[in-house]
């Protein structure tokens, strides 16, 4: 059937007593039609059917006449959803503009279907243009994830239009739940001055989220401990509490009896052991101590850990080497960490032999938290000799973090383990060769075919393998 033929057919087709051959014949007019056809479809948006409506959208959007925006128009005010989706899909891809289309896409901004919110979402955002600023900003807290990321995107892209800014400034106020929430998340840095109050206001907003956002948000800004604090006094939210223990340790006596108060908690009770050890005090120091406790969740008791470290109290090393033996693992890695920062403070020798003695024989004993404890060994030069011999021995996790102890004076292990079984092996391997060629300048000499054993592992399978071994040669011009 030529062409003209299937024009005629389509045209006597919209006459058909079917509604199904009806739209049928308007998508195929779409598609073959010239611009003389499009008044003929835009005759058949009057269609009783929603089938044939909608496949006049489509057919629209198809034929791409730029000249039938009154009847897009008209069509994404129709009382069927699949219609309105249409017609919203046809004028993004006609790219239609104007007061009528953009008060008509702004309508759609309130429809009951989602994909019609997100396609006015799109044409909109192409426009640089809210529709309408009131329900774009409400948008925001929209139920779908997809239109609620379109909504964001458009708003933060208009804040500099003082009519969109003032919405969002009104909301951020006066609106209520996930709404406020949005709109004080979407407000951008600059103009969070202009929030102080509302900000204030909203630490006693009934929704926790509420409160929990503008905490986090005063927390920025400077004179408003005093107001945090208070609050803090009087919240039994454990996800707000969470936020505002972090109000700076000026709080004193005030902040240190309410962090007493959440040590307890699973959820707050992390940020009230940081607060007391940021207060330092030997009292606050003392809970933070008791927060070891095995009634206490392991996450307070591992943050605890990790605090007496910071603080560097005498009594930490006796208090953190039996938790390197503690069930729960998470209690045993603040253990670590907090050994770690144990080192940065002047323990006296005999204790920093005691404490690299328990690491390089944990170290031996537990592969699964080999790196853990090479961090925390890192402080503590004084486990070298163990850290060699388990260099030798042991899984590949295990030597691998033991030869990432070692320095340039132990350039023999280095070229050892260059063909080792085990890439983290070889990788750390290949690393404290470029420690040596970093100190000295060249490759050590002990083993033959070095480079050519480097040049292997430049082509291998390790992309962290290949990129070391390259620049280890590059820095001794065998690149």
């Amino acid at each position: 059937m030529g062409a003209e033929h299937q024009l005629a057919f389509f045209i006597r087709e919209l006459a058909a007593p079917d509604a199904a051959r009806r739209a049928a014949a308007a998508k195929g007019l779409g598609r073959v039609g010239r611009a003389e056809h499009a008044q003929t479809l835009v005759r058949a948006a009057r269609d009783p059917e929603p089938v044939v409506r909608a496949a006049v959208a489509l057919g629209l959007g198809r034929l791409g006449v730029r000249g039938t925006g009154d009847a897009l128009t008209g069509l994404m005010e129709d009382t069927d959803p699949g219609v309105r989706r249409r017609a919203t899909v046809a004028v993004d891809r006609l790219a239609l503009a104007g007061p009528d289309i953009v008060s008509a896409l702004g309508r759609r901004l309130h429809d009951a279907d989602r994909h019609v919110r997100l396609n006015a979402l799109v044409r909109l955002t192409a426009l640089r243009t809210p529709g309408d600023i009131a329900a774009l900003v409400r948008l925001l807290a929209d139920p779908d994830a997809t239109v609620r990321g379109h909504a964001r995107g458009l708003v933060s892209t208009l804040t500099d239009d003082e009519a969109v800014l003032a919405e969002v400034l009104k909301t951020a106020r006066q609106g209520s739940g996930e709404l406020r929430v949005r709109a004080l998340e979407v407000l951008p840095a600059r103009h969070a001055a202009r929030l102080r109050d509302a900000m204030l206001d909203g630490l006693h907003d009934p929704d926790p989220e509420v409160r929990k956002l503008a905490a986090d948000m005063l927390l920025r800004e400077r004179g408003t401990a005093d107001a945090l604090l208070t609050v803090l006094e009087k919240e039994r939210d454990p996800r707000v509490a969470r936020t505002l223990l972090n109000i700076p340790r000026n709080g004193g006596r005030r902040l240190q009896a309410v962090a007493v108060r959440w040590l307890g908690d699973p959820h707050a009770g992390p940020s009230a052991v940081r607060a007391l050890a940021g207060i330092g005090t030997p009292a606050a120091v003392r809970q933070v101590k008791t927060a070891l406790g095995r009634g206490q969740a392991p996450g307070v008791r591992s943050a605890a850990a990790s605090a007496l470290g910071r603080i560097g109290d005498r009594q930490a090393v006796d208090l953190l080497l039996p938790l390197l033996r503690d069930p729960d693992r998470s209690v045993r890695t603040g253990a670590l960490d907090g050994l770690r920062l144990l080192s940065d403070h002047r323990l006296p020798s005999r204790q920093r032999r005691r404490v690299a003695e328990a690491l390089t024989g944990r170290l031996a004993a537990d592969p699964g938290e080999a790196w853990y404890v090479r961090n925390a060994l890192s402080g503590y030069p004084e486990a070298l000799p163990r850290v060699r011999r388990l260099a030798d021995s042991g899984s590949g996790d295990v030597r691998a973090a033991a030869l990432s102890l070692l320095d340039e004076t132990d350039a023999a292990r280095f070229l050892a383990y260059l063909d080792d079984p085990d890439e983290p092996v070889r990788y750390h391997a290949v690393l404290g060769l470029g420690r040596y060629v970093h100190a000295h300048g060249t490759l050590p000499a002990g083993r033959d075919g070095t480079a050519d054993l480097l040049t292997a592992l430049a082509a291998g399978d390790s992309p962290r393998t290949r990129q070391a071994a390259a620049d280890v040669l590059a820095r001794t011009g065998r690149a």
